[in-house]
């Protein structure tokens, strides 16, 4: 990491829920919450937790130079409204393929 940045990944407390569209894409009371400077917090999802036959992964690819190389997968409405880090770097390794949405909703 470089001077000034700090992630870091814990436990979520509560449960998490995604909605999209009027249709729950995730539930969990498993998430996990990464911290990040400067950006908001965001929770990783287990992918056992995410309906993922109603998501298509998408082309889209984007690199973190502190977490890695993100893939993406969309909604027939929604482009790439959610991504994973299938390799990401050692020092967020726990967020290997959890999924991670742009709107949560936490109990």
């Amino acid at each position: 990491m470089t001077r000034g940045h700090r992630i870091t990944v814990e436990r979520g407390g509560g449960h998490v829920r995604v909605v999209h569209a009027g249709q729950v894409l995730a539930e969990s009371d498993r998430a996990l919450v990464l911290r990040e400077t400067g950006c908001p917090e965001r929770y990783y999802i287990p992918p056992e937790d995410v309906r993922l036959d109603l998501l298509t992964p998408s082309d889209t690819q984007t690199y973190c130079p502190f977490k890695g190389t993100a893939s993406y997968w969309s909604r027939p409405e929604a482009a790439d409204l959610v991504w994973a880090y299938p390799d990401p770097k050692p020092d967020v390794a726990e967020i290997k393929d959890h999924l991670c949405f742009y709107e949560v909703e936490v109990f």
